[in-house]
């Protein structure tokens, strides 16, 4: 199964805690370009970046390169990432990525237009309920460098964290702890504090990380119960990529030349509508994939052991490798 993958691979857990220094270590280095040019557009203007909040400092380029410059640092990561998975621990993407002999393509795909239609009728439904809350905000050639931006890096940036999260520390944690819900607990909690430092968290509170949290947590098992990350690749790319080109916020993580433009003020109302999805339709996309694809044994999948296999040594390992 999927976390039994890595029993294949070279994975002492001082591999993985390597390997994690230096994926933080090149995420840290692919945000000095943003920075760099942040500092530099401070000085140019003889503004001080002291005292800004995090909204602030995320508006502060032009919306393309803020976002392009945003997303490098998640390419930068994903690829140094893999290369930690190929070079430190033997292991393939494919093994990284699903238990199956191969990557499927069709869940991705699956994934991602459900949620992409979800999740956009959701935005579109606000937009009709509350026009006054909303400002046409589309500018033909900025919002098709936006689009292309997105394509190309959204699902770099999404893939990072899913590659991090529900694959490398899902497996990692999962073989030095030998079973499933404490990878699930422990990666669903970094994942959310991952999002501690959006501007999300300084509008509405804290209680705004229920929905980073729960997210993960429903990753986590559509990860666990699926044996794959397929599915939530699709979810995750699908829930970045509508957001940012069809709506946006000045309190928001991503600020671009979206279609709309939110424009009232952060509220308990935007709180709890941003909360809902973790308490009501992630189960209910649960539900709907574990039909489509006959999901079993679920205490055992999310809460078992995890099976050692009897000729696992380390030592052999390397030695096959």
């Amino acid at each position: 199964m999927y976390i039994e993958q890595a029993f294949k691979v070279l994975h002492e857990w001082w591999r993985y805690f390597v390997g994690l220094i230096i994926v933080i270590l090149a995420v840290i280095a692919g945000q000095i370009p943003f920075t760099v040019a942040v500092l530099m557009k401070s000085f140019k203007d003889g503004e001080g970046l002291q005292g800004m909040d995090n909204s602030k400092i995320m508006s502060f380029l032009e919306p393309n390169l803020n976002l392009f410059l945003m997303l490098l640092s998640f390419a930068v990561g994903l690829v140094v990432l893999l290369f930690v998975a190929k070079f430190l621990h033997r292991q393939t993407v494919v093994q990284l990525t699903t238990a199956r002999s191969k990557i499927d393509w069709k869940r991705f795909w699956f994934s991602f237009f459900l949620w992409g239609i979800i999740s956009s009728g959701f935005i579109w439904f606000e937009y009709i309920m509350s026009p006054e809350n909303y400002v046409f905000n589309f500018k033909l050639v900025p919002f098709l460098i936006l689009l292309v931006i997105a394509i190309v890096f959204i699902p770099l940036q999404t893939s990072f964290e899913e590659y991090l999260f529900r694959g490398y520390l899902m497996q990692g944690i999962g073989v030095v702890a030998k079973n499933r819900w404490l990878p699930l607990l422990i990666t669903s909690f970094a994942f959310g504090l991952l999002h501690i430092a959006n501007p999300e968290v300084d509008k509405l509170g804290y209680s705004i990380m229920i929905f980073y949290i729960g997210t993960g947590l429903f990753l986590g098992i559509m990860t666990l119960m699926d044996e794959g990350m397929e599915l939530s690749l699709g979810f995750h790319a699908a829930n970045n990529f509508f957001a940012a080109i069809f709506v946006s916020a000045d309190w928001t993580a991503l600020q671009t030349h979206s279609v709309l433009k939110d424009i009232s003020e952060p509220s308990k109302a935007i709180l709890t509508e941003m909360i809902m999805p973790v308490f009501i339709v992630f189960p209910i996309l649960l539900l709907i994939m574990s039909k489509k694809y006959g999901w079993k044994n679920w205490k055992d999948k999310l809460f078992g052991s995890i099976l050692v296999p009897e000729n696992d040594t380390i030592k052999s390992i390397g030695n096959h490798d």
